[in-house]
């Protein structure tokens, strides 16, 4: 009887094995991109908008004039015509020395020239009569001729015991003190143009061909970061500096208020080249694997293919495309990550692509 029993324990287990081993396996969940259902993405069509293509460099900013004031002469320092800092014109008296020792040798080579002159022409006199020789007569045309030159020598000897500014500006720290003996190699003060400035850069090589006199730069400087300068190119070196591959190029600013100075760094943002018709796309919308740049592009039927491009300048946010798309083509900027070529789409909603449509 217990035979019994167990045999048919068995045999309802086997029934209930067999059964569960022959139940339909349920279907997996289609997925956004594999399974017919379209994928939600946000695309946005190329464009076409100016591009300028810009260069950041770092320049220096210098005077229009700058120079050491020295004089031409030694002596005693007996008047100093200026105040530190002050703004003078062209021509305006800086330092004047003692002038007495100059007055006494001009006064000295003028009686010089003087005998010398009364000399020469009774020596004319004689030579045309045939009373002295022609020698002795150059000889006295001669020493006439030197004393003419000295004094011309003892006249500018006194006109350079008061220098002038040989232009507008403003003067520097002084350096002197009156009744100081002075020689010609003493650095008096400094007088400096700065109405309007020059910006000195060094532009590479590869960009040399796109810089031409008269364009138009900007720049800012620490001192006033939230205000930008505008100048223009006047000069570019015709040679290249050997070590570096790059040309000297500099440019004027006006700078009627003064806050420019000599020596500040400028921060230039040199724009190079414009192209009125650049196509252009957001830059999330790119892929890259390794060097190869590709885009997702929507197509009329709504679905994806895998295209590379060619990009030309960043900006900021967006890219331009140099080759590879055509202006109103869409491109897929989000949702890329269940994309792949031949997927189906669908538009996410408008507000989505407002971000991108600046």
């Amino acid at each position: 009887m217990k035979r019994v029993e167990s045999g048919i324990v068995i045999g309802t287990l086997a029934c209930l094995l067999l059964a569960a081993g022959c139940k339909p396996k349920s279907a997996p969940a289609a997925s956004g991109g594999g399974g017919g259902g379209a994928v939600q993405v946000v695309a946005i069509p190329v464009r076409q908008k100016p591009v300028v293509e810009v260069v950041p460099l770092v320049g220096s900013i210098a005077p229009n004039e700058f120079i050491e004031v020295k004089c031409e002469a030694d002596g005693l320092v007996a008047e100093i015509g200026f105040e530190e800092g002050q703004r003078v014109a062209k021509g305006s008296l800086l330092v004047a020395l003692d002038e007495s020792k100059f007055a006494a040798s001009l006064h000295e080579a003028e009686a010089n020239q003087k005998l010398a002159g009364a000399n020469f022409a009774r020596a004319r006199q004689l030579a045309e009569a045939k009373l002295i020789s022609q020698q002795e007569f150059e000889q006295t045309a001669a020493a006439f001729t030197m004393n003419e030159a000295t004094v011309e020598l003892r006249r500018r000897q006194l006109r350079d015991a008061r220098v002038l500014a040989p232009f507008a500006g403003t003067v520097g720290a002084r350096q002197v003190s009156a009744g100081q003996v002075i020689s010609r190699n003493s650095i008096l003060t400094t007088l400096v143009d700065l109405d309007t400035v020059k910006v000195e850069m060094n532009i590479p090589e590869r960009h040399l061909g796109q810089i031409k006199t008269g364009q138009k730069i900007r720049f800012r400087v620490d001192a006033f970061p939230k205000d930008p300068f505008e100048g223009e190119v006047y000069f570019i070196a015709p040679q290249l500096e050997a070590n570096t591959r790059t040309a000297l190029v500099k440019a004027r600013v006006p700078n009627p208020d003064g806050r420019l100075r000599g020596g500040m760094f400028a921060k230039l943002d040199l724009s190079i080249q414009l192209r009125e018709n650049a196509l252009v796309i957001p830059e999330p919308a790119l892929l890259s694997n390794g060097d190869q740049i590709s885009v997702f592009v929507v197509t009329a039927q709504t679905n994806v293919v895998l295209r590379p491009i060619r990009t030309g300048i960043r900006l900021a946010g967006k890219v331009e495309v140099v080759s590879g798309l055509t202006n109103g083509e869409t491109v897929v900027v989000e949702g890329h990550q269940k994309l792949f070529p031949g997927a189906p789409v669908r538009f996410g909603p408008a507000a989505s692509s407002a971000p991108y449509l600046d």
